[in-house]
């Protein structure tokens, strides 16, 4: 199989360079100057074995590949917010021996939060889930970083909206040679759901600094447990913590990589590149979308995905709101909430 990684950035590079550290067929789509370091000097994936280049084809989009094959493996890793304009792209694109990507390939979606897989059931037939456990940094053009050891990520792998298949284990059978482990699940679902709710704290980290200690975790509990009270009404069903540390123990431990520094996760790494947009809508923004559904207040969900917004759109430095500032603000949102105060 060959395998086709749209939106070879931080995510999709660790994965498309560790495939292809794997001996498998690999191309890389991406834009801007990270298409052109990628196309001109390589893929430069570092990870705590060393450093490795990997000379692989780097595009824009389909129309520079022709045909696909009918082998081929669609990874989608954009950030959510561009998934709209990356199903349009490659959805309608011809594959070999007749039909389109759409009807015939499978695509995988690994992204944070749930909404990027059911954007793509809409356009595609064969969607799969992925619940993406992969710390990686995208360091700068042609450039990416990727600290987790012994294992590079786990990568767990289902149908959506549940289910599995021959594709799944195949394609796990791949990552499993490549550096990670990846099981296949038939409710992959429910190991999103649990990701997203670790994801909620992406917003305060990008916005405030990293969550550690004191009041940072303390208000990160806080926005957690409204994530958590809004999927039980919901009736979602989501992997619980002391589940996830017993399947993932010590297998992916995040190393120090010289020349790499890692500040922050994929919220963070997009106020630090001044792209405008951010991801809050699809993690924060869930909660609030599920708490509106079904009647249960998310004010602290509410404001993180507001403050990312704002931060993202005025391209404000990531961790530049003093916490003491964020907490009041967080507490102003509660006894609004609490009051139904506007």
């Amino acid at each position: 199989m060959r395998y086709i990684i749209i939106g070879a950035g931080a995510v999709g590079g660790a994965i498309g360079g560790r495939l292809a550290g794997a001996g498998h067929e690999v191309v890389l789509v991406a834009r801007g100057a990270h298409h052109a370091a990628l196309r001109d000097c390589g893929l430069r994936l570092k990870v705590p074995d060393g450093e490795y280049t990997y000379r692989l084809r780097a595009v824009t989009g389909p129309g520079e590949l022709g045909e696909l094959r009918a082998d081929d493996v669609l990874v989608l890793a954009v950030k959510t917010q561009d998934t709209v304009t990356a199903l349009q792209t490659w959805g309608p694109a011809p594959v070999a021996g007749g039909g389109t990507a759409a009807r015939r390939l499978p695509l995988f979606c690994a992204q944070n939060g749930v909404e990027g897989q059911r954007l793509a059931l809409r356009v595609f037939r064969h969607v799969y889930g992925v619940c993406v456990w992969l710390p990686s940094t995208f360091v700068e053009p042609g450039v990416v970083s990727a600290g987790g050891a012994p294992l590079t990520g786990m990568l767990h792998l289902g149908r959506h909206p549940h289910g599995t298949d021959g594709t799944a284990h195949l394609v796990a059978a791949d990552l499993e040679k490549s550096h990670f482990e990846a099981p296949v699940v038939p409710d992959v679902a429910r190991w999103q759901y649990a990701k997203l709710l670790s994801n909620l704290g992406n917003a305060l980290e990008a916005v405030a600094g990293p969550v550690a200690g004191g009041e940072a975790m303390a208000l990160f509990q806080r926005v957690r447990a409204e994530g958590e009270a809004v999927l039980d009404a919901a009736g979602i069903a989501y992997a619980s913590v002391e589940e996830q540390r017993a399947l993932r123990g010590r297998k992916v431990d995040l190393v120090p990589l010289a020349g790499a520094p890692r500040g922050g996760g994929s919220s963070w790494q997009s106020l630090s590149r001044g792209s405008g947009t951010i991801e809050a809508d699809y993690l924060n923004g869930e909660i609030a979308l599920l708490g509106r559904l079904h009647g249960v207040p998310t004010p602290l969900n509410d404001l993180l995905q507001q403050l990312a917004n704002a931060f993202a759109r005025e391209r404000r430095a990531p961790g530049s709101l003093p916490a003491g500032e964020l907490a009041g603000l967080a507490r102003l949102a509660e006894e609004a909430a609490a009051t139904g105060a506007p």
